[in-house]
């Protein structure tokens, strides 16, 4: 089999700046985090469980970007802070359900809008809207083609 070039292969091309773009983004993003005293694990489960009434771990674990052997952990140390419950949901008491508590309501509406305003200007700088709107649609078309493929 023949080694591609990566000078002229086009899709060989996207494959660094993409996890460049990433990279820079998740350095630049989790310094941010850090100052707010909160890890990004912490702050991923917080801003899922935000304006929700909770969700289930499995629920959790499909919507962050954090691993289901790392979850507990995290989860852990929310609650003895005192950011979040567990509730044993009646219907099925395998299942528990995980939500914010008043003082984790507080962080989440502090810490998410701070991140925003944070990152936002990133991407101001470098998209107009229309091109946010057409990056985001390629994105996920890649990550659907990644998952199908599996």
């Amino acid at each position: 089999m023949e080694v591609p070039n990566p000078q002229d292969d086009p899709y060989l091309k996207l494959v660094r700046p993409l996890v460049e773009a990433y990279l820079a983004f998740w350095r630049t993003g989790s310094r941010h985090i850090k100052s707010l005293r909160l890890t990004p694990s912490q702050f991923d489960v917080i801003a899922t469980l935000g304006d929700t009434d909770g969700m289930t771990c499995s629920e959790l674990s499909r919507k962050t970007l954090v691993t289901k052997g790392t979850l507990t952990g995290v989860l852990d140390r929310l609650m003895s802070k005192g950011l979040i419950r567990r509730d044993a949901l009646q219907k099925d008491r395998r299942y528990t359900k995980i939500s914010l508590t008043a003082k984790g309501d507080a962080l989440f509406r502090k810490t998410f809008a701070a991140h925003i305003a944070f990152i936002r200007p990133f991407f101001e700088r470098a998209l107009t809207p229309q091109e946010v709107e057409q990056a985001r649609t390629l994105l996920l078309r890649i990550k659907d083609s990644f998952e199908r493929g599996e």
